[in-house]
């Protein structure tokens, strides 16, 4: 029985026949060779390439050269080889198949060479793992294993931990119910609606500093948990940062909003991995908030190209690492390091920034995944709440017209708790008694004022009695708006037709403009020529009025100074005078609003196409929406002036003959 024979026993092939041919030199060539494969390989792998490749009745075969043939298909791993040798040819494809075995048996040798290289290596890697972990658990279990310089600084360091100082003021007076933020009543309304929705949106939040926009973002946050519809859970982080503190690196080095990856020769990973070679992913601010609110507080401030990055991560909702050093068949890279290379980390959120500064200064791409809401500016009538609910959790009494006067000085919350707690310390020193019974007078609040340099922020403007050539317009700088005070005076010319107009050079050219746009409508209205008069005209304070939205207060002042007929100085008014004498739409209505009712004016006068930016009843003003210029002095001037003027009416009919 033959090699072959025996090697097939038991394998499923038929029986073999007892009588075989005679052996002959190249039978036990071939035999050979299937023995060399067969300590290659195994047996049981020889049979199971066999089958595959449709070599299994070759195999069994009587003809030497349909073994041949299996052999090569096996060899060549192709099941299309056919036909079989020809006899003739036999020693030279034997030749041939015998140099593939040997090449087949050299690989093996080097594998199996290296196979053992590699599991001695692993092993001592295991070796010194093991030690570490062994010398790490003799350092825990032997304390007295420190030296004495580290024991001093824990030692130090645990003396420190000791110490605690009783709850900081601005801790204890910050807002902890909707009820406290004074103000923004319908910002927090918007704010706590858009994240107890099913589907929460991303915010962005505008508004002065101090008006509670952080507070409002963190309370709602647990208000929205509570809520059957919002998706977020008990658990969901509220991580907030701050966008000046945040720089974007071009070198990825650091990143903590997005995360970084620690290389393991530049920035040394932790040590068995940078023994290895392995880089370190740290994942960022964006993957703890996974789930909850990221709050950005001054987003306006971060980096341009930080916040495209941030945008690619809100769309992603993952946040995806990239190095030199990750080779993904490494088979040394620990599973959680792998999946976040491949998978990125998670960084489910949404995202609420707010600002100080105007929309401008926020990525076009990222305003427009956003919800904008506007927090309002603080009357003075909002902060005495605010300091009256402070000085209750104080403990202290104030004296009559307290809370007025920090008004004055501020229209910041956080800015006016800060006065009053300045003011608690002083009188506590003062007075010597007990927390619970200091009353805070308003010398202690005008002896803060002057430590602390402050001025007051409003001064009450608006009077009863008309004025002639003074009128109140409004502007706006940043979200806060303010009255603008303009005068006006005006001489017969000593020449007529030769008169000169005078503005103030730190007015702009803007508002250049707008007196020469005026004159046209001042005319059309009283018959006037203003060349025939010598006009002053000022801004009081010399401040610079940014956009024509004060052309219909300068036609005002003017009109009433070339007639002599007196203005309110319980209005203001803003607006855009076109040389038809109709009033333009402007911006800032809203902010404008609240500089007027602060100044102490009843009456507001708006563009009729502003109408709807606020509300009818907007902190207790009478608001006249108009069209036309007569239509706005209708209001501006004392009652009983018309215009056209009657007098200057008939000159013209005069003129006209």
């Amino acid at each position: 029985m033959s090699l072959f024979d025996k090697l097939f026993q038991g394998s499923g092939a038929p029986p073999i026949p007892e009588t075989m041919p005679e052996t002959k030199p190249i039978d036990r060539e071939i035999n050979a060779l299937y023995a060399s494969l067969v300590d290659l390989i195994g047996t049981e792998e020889l049979v199971i390439r066999a089958g595959k490749l449709n070599a299994m009745a070759l195999l069994r075969s009587d003809d030497r050269r349909e073994r041949v043939l299996a052999l090569q298909r096996v060899l060549g791993e192709d099941p299309r080889l056919a036909p079989a040798p020809r006899e003739a040819d036999l020693p030279a494809i034997l030749e041939g198949l015998s140099e593939f075995l040997a090449d087949m048996r050299a690989r093996k040798v080097l594998e199996d060479r290296i196979e053992k290289r590699v599991n001695e290596k692993l092993e001592q890697d295991h070796a010194e793992y093991v030690n570490d972990i062994r010398q790490q658990v003799i350092k825990e279990e032997k304390p007295d294993a420190e030296t004495p310089q580290d024991k001093l600084k824990r030692e130090k360091l645990e003396k420190l931990e000791s110490i605690h100082l009783t709850q900081s003021v601005m801790e204890l007076l910050r807002p902890q119910s909707f009820d406290e933020i004074v103000g923004q009543e319908r910002a927090v309304k918007s704010l706590l609606s858009k994240l107890s929705s099913p589907y929460p949106q991303h915010l962005l939040l505008y508004g002065p500093p101090g008006v509670g926009k952080t507070t409002a973002a963190r309370l709602v946050l647990e208000a929205a948990k509570k809520k059957e519809s919002s998706p977020f859970g008990e658990d969901a982080p509220f991580v907030e940062t701050d966008g000046t503190t945040l720089r974007w690196d071009p070198r990825d080095v650091t990143n903590p909003l997005l995360g970084s990856v620690h290389d393991p020769i530049y920035q040394g990973a932790q040590k068995t991995l940078a023994d290895s070679g392995i880089p370190e992913p740290k994942p960022g601010l964006v993957t703890d908030a996974h789930g909850g609110i990221l709050f950005i507080d001054e987003i306006g401030e971060m980096d341009e190209m930080l916040q495209n990055k941030l945008l690619k991560v809100l769309e992603d909702k993952r946040a995806y690492f990239e190095s030199a050093y990750y080779d993904p068949t490494d088979n040394r890279i620990p599973p959680y390091i792998k999946k976040l290379f491949e998978d990125g980390a998670p960084a489910d959120f949404v995202l609420i920034g707010a600002t100080t500064r105007d929309a401008g200064h926020i990525n076009p791409a990222l305003r427009s995944r956003c919800a904008e809401i506007y927090f309002e500016p603080l009357t003075p009538k909002h902060i005495e709440t605010i300091v009256e609910n402070a000085a209750e959790k104080l403990g202290a009494t104030m004296e009559e017209g307290v809370a007025s006067l920090i008004g004055e000085y501020t229209v910041e919350g956080r800015k006016a708790i800060n006065i009053l707690a300045d003011a608690y310390s002083l009188a506590l020193e003062e007075q010597g008694e007990k927390p619970e019974g200091v009353t805070i007078t308003k010398e202690a609040i005008y002896e803060v004022a002057q430590v602390s340099r402050l001025y007051q922020y409003v001064t009450k403007k608006a009077k009863d009695t008309p004025e002639m050539g003074h009128v109140f317009g409004l502007g706006v700088a940043g979200f806060l708006g303010s009255v603008i005070e303009i005068e006006a005076v005006a001489f017969p010319a000593h020449e007529k037709g030769k008169g000169a107009v005078r503005f103030n050079e730190t007015a702009g050219s803007m508002a250049k403009d707008s007196v020469f746009n005026a004159a046209s409508v001042v005319r059309e209205l009283t018959g006037e020529d203003i060349h025939d008069y010598d006009l002053h005209i000022n801004v009081i304070g010399g401040g610079n009025i940014d956009g024509p939205s004060a052309g219909v207060a300068i036609l005002s002042v003017l009109t009433s100074a070339i007639t002599g007929k007196k203005l309110r100085q319980d209005v203001a008014v803003t607006g855009e005078i076109s040389l038809a004498g109709r009033v333009r739409p402007v911006g800032g209505v809203f902010e404008k609003a609240y500089g007027a009712r602060q100044a102490g004016m009843k009456t507001l006068i708006i563009p009729k196409e502003n109408e709807k930016d606020i509300p009818k009843d907007l902190l207790g003003l009478s608001i006249h929406p108009v069209e036309t210029a007569k239509e706005a002095f209708s209001y501006l001037f004392e009652e009983g002036t018309e215009f056209p003027l009657k007098k200057n009416a008939e000159k013209k009919e005069e003129q006209n003959g």
